[in-house]
Order: structure tokens, then C-alpha cells, then sequence
């Protein structure tokens, strides 16, 4: 197989995984909370190759010798973690993050916790009567619950009483109220921020899952949203950050650059063929 063939197959490799990627970012589009994906590209080694000096011409000004790459390849696929637009939907178990945050839902499993900018959250019944925040998905919502055994805040749902709506303020808090206008404290929505970007990984369910450091712990925090300029909007959603336009436009140039690699495969290959049909 010669070095166009290779540097062709190469490339055609690489364009259809950003294809995938772009397909993956508009087919998401009007995913609540939903951060697109970018794809870098790099080249692949060079082979360096010395010409003869006969090669060497008057006024030459170049060096002798050429370098021949070997195409590019999909480097890496990073998250944009850039901040969607928020919308108003009026739905009191609607949740948006105004700023560097995210909500941290009990996952089960392997990883305990995940993840999301997702605030489309619901009630979940109880066996009692009563309902619990949590995803579409059925994931508890983790919140700061008071604990009256301990005397201080720990981990724990909120759990909304039968019979009363809730009332979540910038910082969190979620109230619970009834028709009678009786109100009760429930907890506050726990909003977790990462120590960089790196250290979250998409994973089912629009969620992502942190990375560990050497303790063993997740590389997340809890966040204090008043200290750090965060605010939880009730009654709004999260919408994709992706911009449909921007990927059309990327998708066309990376299928004509598919199509160009494609045509210089195929001339390639006919050359060969011509080649290999000489007869002396």
C-alpha cells in the first residue's frame, strides 16, 4: 500500500469519527442541559527523506530534502462546558444553574454520584404518600437535609409532605407549602463544582461522573452559590449549548473534506491498477 493510500485511509478515519461527533451534537440539540462536543485533530509523524545534491539548482533557496506526512488523526474529544441559554417553562419542579455549578443526583452502583445540568426534575412517589425531588430518570436529587439525631446538616433527599408544592430559592433552599399557606423548611440542593474541566466524563443519561485523585475521592466540591456568584432559578431550564448553525456549517466542510479524501483513495487505487496492468 503506497503513502497516498495510507494518508487517505487515515484521514477518512478520523472525519468519520468528527461526523459522529457533529451528528451526535445536533441530534441533541434540544437536550436540556446538554454540553456539546468538540473535536481536535493532529498530524501524524513525518518521514524525512534527503534528496541527492543533484537536486541542488542555481537560486535554490530551500534545503534539500522533503518531509512526507502520514495524514491526521482525531486527537482528542473534548466537553464545552459553556453555559446554555436559560428558558422560562413556569413548572415549580423546574431548575436552572445561573453560572459554575452543577447538581449532584444519587446514581447507585459503582459510582455513587453523578452529575448533570439537567434541571428538569419531578416528584417521585413514595409508598407513604409522600414524593421525593428527583431526574426524569429517577435519580434523587442530593440535597443538605437537617439531621435532628446529629443536631447538623448531612446528606440526605428532599422529601416533599402529601398535599404540599415546593418553593426553591436562589441559594437552593427548597420550601415546602401547602393551600393553607403552612410552610416548612425541606433542605438545600447540594450544587458541586469540578476542580477543572478534565475531571468530568459524559456518561448515560445526560450525566457525568467524576474522576477520583490519589485519596480516592471524587475531584468535585460542594459550592457556597452566594460566596461564588451562583443562583438556582426556579421555574427554568437549561437548554443545549450547542448552536445549530455553527454545526451545519462544520458538518458540510467535513463531509466534503470525507468526500476529497475519498477521491484521492480512489485515484490511488486506479493508479495501482494502471501499474500493475504495464507490460513491457
Amino acid at each position: 500500500m503506497n503513502s497516498s493510500m495510507i494518508n487517505a485511509m487515515v484521514s477518512m478515519n478520523g472525519l468519520q469519527r468528527k461526523l459522529d461527533v457533529l451528528a451526535d451534537n445536533i441530534a441533541n440539540q434540544e437536550t436540556v442541559g446538554y454540553k456539546r462536543k468538540e473535536a481536535s485533530f493532529a498530524d501524524l509523524l513525518h518521514s524525512s527523506y534527503e534528496q541527492p545534491e543533484s537536486f541542488s539548482q542555481p537560486g535554490r533557496m530551500t534545503p534539500l530534502g522533503f518531509r512526507q506526512g502520514w495524514g491526521s488523526r482525531l486527537a482528542s474529544v473534548r466537553t464545552d462546558f459553556e453555559q446554555g441559554v436559560l428558558k422560562e417553562t413556569g413548572v415549580k419542579t423546574d431548575m436552572a444553574i445561573d453560572g459554575n455549578a452543577w447538581f449532584q443526583v444519587e446514581t447507585g452502583g459503582e459510582e455513587q454520584y453523578g452529575y448533570t445540568r439537567n434541571g428538569s426534575f419531578q416528584l417521585t412517589p413514595m409508598p407513604n404518600g409522600d414524593t421525593i425531588l428527583a431526574t426524569e430518570q429517577g435519580y434523587p436529587v442530593v440535597s443538605r437535609v437537617y439531621d435532628p439525631v446529629a443536631r447538623t446538616e448531612v446528606d440526605g433527599r428532599i422529601v416533599v409532605p402529601n398535599g404540599f408544592s415546593v418553593k426553591v430559592s436562589s441559594d437552593g433552599t427548597v420550601t415546602a407549602e401547602n393551600e393553607a399557606g403552612e410552610t416548612m423548611e425541606l433542605g438545600r440542593i447540594k450544587l458541586m463544582q469540578a476542580t477543572s474541566p478534565a475531571a468530568l466524563t459524559a456518561t448515560a443519561d445526560n450525566l457525568f461522573i467524576a474522576a477520583r485523585g490519589e485519596d480516592g475521592n471524587e475531584l468535585v466540591r460542594e459550592v457556597n452559590p452566594d460566596a461564588e456568584g451562583i443562583a438556582v432559578k426556579q421555574g427554568f431550564l437549561e437548554q443545549s449549548n450547542v448552536d445549530l448553525s455553527s454545526e451545519i456549517t462544520e458538518l458540510i466542510n467535513v463531509q466534503r473534506a470525507y468526500q476529497l479524501a475519498a477521491r484521492a483513495l480512489t485515484s490511488s487505487d486506479t493508479m495501482m491498477n494502471l501499474a500493475n496492468n504495464m507490460r513491457a
